[in-house]
């Protein structure tokens, strides 16, 4: 009877895994637009998407969440080959985050500011599932989260990192709801 309820937990584990690395979050339609942009620093590519989105018209405010703080935003707008009018009127660098959790709080700090009613949420595909769980415990209920995976090429052990980091806040949010 213990055997068959350890296999079925590895079972279940496996698929899990599976389907988590198999069926990453994607792109969001080009079409959608939302009050702002939050994107999280990290894998290449996030940022340059969140700001494309930004150029064409699809929200009116962007935040850098987890920007290191050596940088400055002269600095940023030469790196990403910002145009001064974007960064002085549209585009915030957050430098408060260090990790997801902290990005969420930064981030919902600033939805709170902004009053934005709907958010695009920019980071990579393999961490989209963990930022949204924990973005979506701090935004307020009446806030729309839109998911916009950037797609990228996560290595096994990436995936099986963020896969049991996803795990564990998930078990973490039950017993706190409980």
């Amino acid at each position: 009877m213990f055997r068959r309820f350890v296999a079925f937990i590895v079972l279940i584990w496996l698929f899990g895994f599976l389907w988590f690395a198999i069926a990453l979050p994607g792109p969001l339609a080009a079409d959608v637009r939302t009050d702002a942009i939050i994107v999280l620093t990290g894998s290449q590519g996030r940022i340059e998407h969140a700001l494309k989105v930004l150029e064409a018209g699809k929200a009116p405010d962007l935040l850098v969440s987890g920007v290191d703080r050596e940088v400055r935003p002269r600095e940023f707008a030469v790196q990403f080959r910002v145009p001064q009018r974007l960064m002085k009127c549209c585009v915030t660098l957050g430098y408060r985050a260090y990790d997801t959790r902290s990005n969420a709080i930064e981030a919902a700090q600033w939805v709170n500011e902004h009053g934005a009613k709907s958010v695009r949420l920019v980071t990579a595909d393999w961490h989209m599932r963990r930022a949204a769980l924990e973005i979506g415990r701090e935004f307020p209920n009446d806030v729309r989260l839109e998911r916009d995976g950037v797609p990228s090429h996560p290595s096994l052990g990436a995936l099986f990192l963020e896969y049991h980091k996803l795990l564990a806040r998930a078990a973490l949010n039950l017993w706190e709801a409980l």
